[in-house]
């Protein structure tokens, strides 16, 4: 332990010897260090949050929707430090005396893309960060970005929609012009191919449309054929009229004639003996043809008009009437298909010719309904947007004006700078001591020459060198304590300073 004691003794005896070393090796380190941090520019950073909220009184499909709403909040991150946004900020403030030529203007441009800083806290929520070398410049930059943000926001999206109005409007224009020529166009081949032909579409649809239409009127033909032919057969095996008195009948042959006449309707309609209603009509035809037997003849001779001759009379001229116009319809559609399966024979490119015209005229309408619903959805986001604020924005904390640098750490870089520098005096005294080395006791000197050391005469000191001393200790002292005011001068400057620049 005194072996250690004595070795830290040796050392700080060798360092205070050389102290003229380490004070003078002290103030040129804390001299050119100082120096060295003074060069340091200073810089400052001013904050903003800011709320930005997209807003619609429209439903999604016509206004604003969640993807529109993430999209736009991007372009807070991305369209804020775009070189055009970033060049009006330089000549909207105070950066704009800094420069005399594009190129200078470049060069601030590049700065600030690297001093700007968004930071999305939120889905909503935006912090805008600015370093400068100012806090005035620094807080003006951040104020030009939010205008630069709520001038683009309000007033760009408004002129968007207008140009983009204008713009479907030259496209609906040329899309209309295009489509009244394809309607011409059909028009035209309609009138000269499938004007006679029932239904709509192609060529070939038109063409099965009729021969099915024909199909049916063939069928409907059949019926009114075979129900003419009924009602005739019946005609032959009924009598025009029925012997009794001149006067009224009685009521037993007003029933008789009633039921023949709903039977002759009955058969009319196509129902057989089986069916339940002609089944029980013939049970009362026949206790009323009892009935009617005894019934007493009215005075005077001669006979009346049979009720049920005159009904299938007039069932017959209604299935006459019924098949004229059948066939009449079954010789139009045969001479409309004929004549057309004659044109089709003399020009085969027909069918392809008609595919075309009705592809293209189906391609312009769909794209003139679509340009048609998209104007119309921007327009009613446009007006809107005219009445309402789509983007609703909200400077949730203003600009930061800093009072104290962000960059350097000034003080502490000073006092960093005054710890290494007696560090380094340190360092250069005991390495001198080390280089130039004496043999500060007898053991010493014994372990380094190998032979015994008879005695040591101690520094006999006189009065004129110890008033030496004294003042040179006082010079030392000076030296040493001036290095300490130095630093708290540079303090002092660094704070006053600040209190100017902010």
């Amino acid at each position: 332990m005194n072996g250690l004691y004595d070795e830290i003794r040796i050392a700080l005896h060798a360092i205070w010897t050389r102290r003229w070393i380490a004070l003078a090796a002290a103030w040129g380190v804390a001299v050119l260090g100082w120096l060295v941090v003074s060069q340091i520019p200073n810089s400052y950073e001013s904050h903003a949050r800011v709320f930005v909220q997209m807003q619609t009184i429209l439903p999604g499909k016509v206004g604003i929707t969640p993807a529109d709403q993430a999209k736009d909040l991007d372009t807070v991150r991305q369209t804020l430090t775009s070189s055009v946004n970033l060049e009006k900020v330089v000549r909207g403030t105070d950066l704009a005396a800094t420069v005399s030529n594009d190129r200078d203007i470049a060069d601030r441009v590049a700065g600030l893309q690297k001093a700007i800083k968004i930071t999305a806290q939120q889905d909503n929520l935006f912090e805008i960060s600015v370093t400068g070398a100012s806090p005035k410049t620094a807080r003006a930059v951040v104020q030009k970005l939010i205008d630069i943000f709520v001038e683009q926001n309000l007033a760009g999206d408004r002129d968007e929609t207008s140009s983009t109005l204008k713009f479907l409007d030259a496209q609906l224009a040329e899309r209309q012009k295009q489509l009244a020529d394809a309607e011409a166009k059909r028009a035209d081949f309609q009138n000269r191919y499938l004007g006679s032909l029932p239904g709509t579409g192609s060529l070939t649809d038109r063409m099965s449309a009729a021969r099915t239409q024909m199909a049916q009127v063939d069928n409907d033909l059949a019926a009114a054929q075979s129900g003419l032919a009924a009602v005739s057969g019946q005609m032959a095996g009924t009598s025009a009229s029925v012997a009794g008195s001149a006067g009224a009948a009685g009521p037993a042959r007003a029933r008789l004639a009633a039921i023949q006449g709903q039977l002759a309707d009955a058969q009319a309609k196509g129902w057989t003996d089986r069916h339940p209603d002609v089944v029980a009509l013939r049970g009362q035809l026949a206790a009323a043809q009892a009935a009617a037997r005894n019934e007493p003849l009215g005075a005077g001779g001669g006979g009346s008009a049979n009720p049920l001759y005159l009904s299938l009379k007039s069932m017959q001229a209604e299935k006459q009437a019924q098949v004229a116009s059948l066939t009449m319809r079954k010789s139009q559609l045969q001479s409309d298909l004929d004549q057309l399966t004659s044109k089709l024979a003399g020009n085969p490119a027909v069918a392809a010719e008609q595919s075309q015209i009705e592809n293209d005229y189906q391609v312009l309408k769909d794209a003139y309904a679509k340009l048609l619903g998209d104007r119309e959805a921007i327009k009613l986001r446009g007006q809107a947007e005219s009445q309402t604020d789509a983007i609703k924005f909200s400077v949730i904390d203003p600009p930061t004006a800093p009072r104290v640098p962000t960059a350097p750490n000034r003080p502490l870089l000073l006092s960093g700078v005054l710890i290494a520098a007696l560090a380094v005096g340190v360092g250069a005294a005991f390495a001198m001591g080390q280089i130039r080395t004496t043999f500060p006791t007898a053991g010493r000197l014994e372990r380094a020459t190998g032979l015994p050391v008879i005695g040591s005469i101690g520094e006999a000191v006189t009065q004129a060198q110890i008033a030496l001393r004294r003042r040179k200790l006082i010079f030392f002292g000076g030296g040493a304590a001036g290095l300490l005011v130095a630093w708290v001068a540079l303090i002092g400057v660094e704070m006053v300073q600040r209190g100017l620049a902010a």
